[in-house]
């Protein structure tokens, strides 16, 4: 090794770049792509709707759980995916290398692959990658500089962190997984009711849907009947959804301020239905009234910007404090003919088609608040409705318990990160900190 205490990844550590792909074997049985998609910006595995690779896929390009691999690439100027690592989730079983990624193939068994991660998480490492960067609409780092980053043979305490880190992230990726069992059972519930009309279907055949309460059932209509929007329950309406909505409209264009200041909701923060505050700004309101802008809990956000991020959407579960959107953000609030509950499922299910309303050059894409405002929406019953909210309500209320403990969590990994290389390190306080948090994320 280099010295007693430092070493350099190339040390111990070599490279196994993957290999291209071709496109009309995607979807085919076999390992999952694992390319740039799958890795989060600044390091850690991004979960998706991943396709499986029925082509070629040697062992040495393929990975098993506990695997880690980078991106030596970015198609960014930003450098955050540069670098970055991934390690393959429980449940990717398998997964294929892409030209874009590269494994991490361990030569020796004296530094733990734990640990290797975590330091690959670290600032100083993020900001070595950032460093030695080249190009110019796409970044590249030289296998040569990544292999010669060098870290400290790991004390002690620097192991203990390490422990601590991977208990936090196992707390992160269990609420993580409640959440999405939570929204499955929102999403199933609501196109039973809404889309394929389930307890009307089951009621005009004089049958009894398992698990429904009779009470509930009757709530609803014995038939189905031709509407504007096709088959749908006798006695529903449909509507435009500016017509039902009591705001639609794009956020404000901020006056960006490092101080004290209202929380503004970006493009960035809107992502996997959910928002994600720590990404957020300032707005200075002596600069610009926000009068009628604030956000308030229920509110639906859709992305109206730029070819990948146009359509996301997300809705606003609990407010940390006040916020409002910036002008790249569409806030739609349900009206007395909805509530926010079922326009937030409403929504979420037509994200597909919102996404494809785009109008404008590449790069360079709007979403208009016309034709946002003119989708046609069936409108229920009140009683059922309300029937809707008392069930998934509850729900909600869960997700964004978690969402809120994730977010804890996040930020106290954060703070500990960069203790892993520092040497400031005062194991007990983080043992504490991490004590407190997980306590209350049971």
């Amino acid at each position: 090794m280099s010295s007693d205490r430092y070493f350099t990844l190339g040390d111990f550590v070599s490279l196994q770049r993957g290999t291209t792909y071709k496109g009309n074997l995607l979807g085919l049985p076999g390992p999952v792509l694992l390319g740039l998609a799958s890795i989060q910006p600044n390091g850690g595995f991004r979960q998706g709707a991943f396709k499986t690779y029925g082509g070629e896929s040697p062992e040495k390009i393929t990975l098993g759980v506990g695997d880690l691999y980078v991106s030596l690439k970015d198609v960014t100027q930003s450098g955050d995916l540069l670098g970055s690592v991934a390690r393959v989730p429980k449940n990717v079983e398998k997964g294929r290398l892409t030209q874009d990624t590269v494994k991490l193939v361990f030569d020796k068994k004296a530094i733990s692959a734990e640990y290797i991660y975590w330091l690959l998480r670290t600032p100083i490492y993020r900001e070595y990658c950032r460093a030695r960067g080249t190009g110019t609409t796409t970044l590249g780092l030289a296998r040569e500089d990544f292999l010669g980053f060098r870290v400290p043979v790991p004390t002690e305490a620097e192991n203990s962190l390490v422990e601590l880190l991977e208990i936090i992230e196992a707390r992160v990726e269990l609420l993580k997984e409640t959440n999405a069992s939570l929204e499955t059972i929102a999403k199933v519930l609501f196109k039973s009711w809404f889309v394929d009309f389930d307890p009307v279907r089951s009621k005009s055949e004089g049958l009894e849907p398992e698990g429904m309460d009779g009470s509930i059932l009757s709530l609803f209509p014995d038939g189905l009947e031709e509407s504007a929007q096709g088959v749908a329950p006798s006695g529903w309406s449909t509507a435009k959804l500016g017509d039902v909505c009591d705001y639609l409209s794009r956020g404000i264009s901020p006056k960006y301020t490092e101080d004290d200041g209202v929380l503004v909701i970006n493009q960035k923060c809107i992502r996997d239905f959910s928002v994600d505050y720590t990404k957020a700004r300032r707005h200075d309101p002596l600069k610009r009234k926000i009068d009628g802008r604030m956000l308030k809990v229920g509110d639906v956000l859709i992305n109206s910007t730029g070819v990948g991020t146009l359509g996301r959407v997300a809705q606003v579960l609990a407010l940390p404090e006040l916020a409002i959107a910036d002008s790249h953000v569409t806030v739609v609030r349900a009206g007395p003919l909805l509530n926010s509950t079922f326009l937030g499922q409403w929504i979420a299910r037509k994200q597909p088609e919102i996404e494809a309303m785009g109008e404008g050059s590449t790069g360079q894409t709007e979403l208009a608040k016309s034709k946002l405002s003119d989708l046609p929406i069936l409108i229920p019953s009140a009683p059922i409705l309300s029937a809707f909210d008392e069930l998934v309500s509850p729900l909600k209320s869960s997700i964004a318990l978690n969402e809120s403990r994730v977010s804890s969590l996040t930020q106290l990994r954060d703070t500990l990160l960069p203790r892993l290389i520092s040497g400031q390190l005062r194991l007990s306080e983080a043992i504490a900190a991490t004590e407190k948090i997980l306590s209350e994320a049971i």
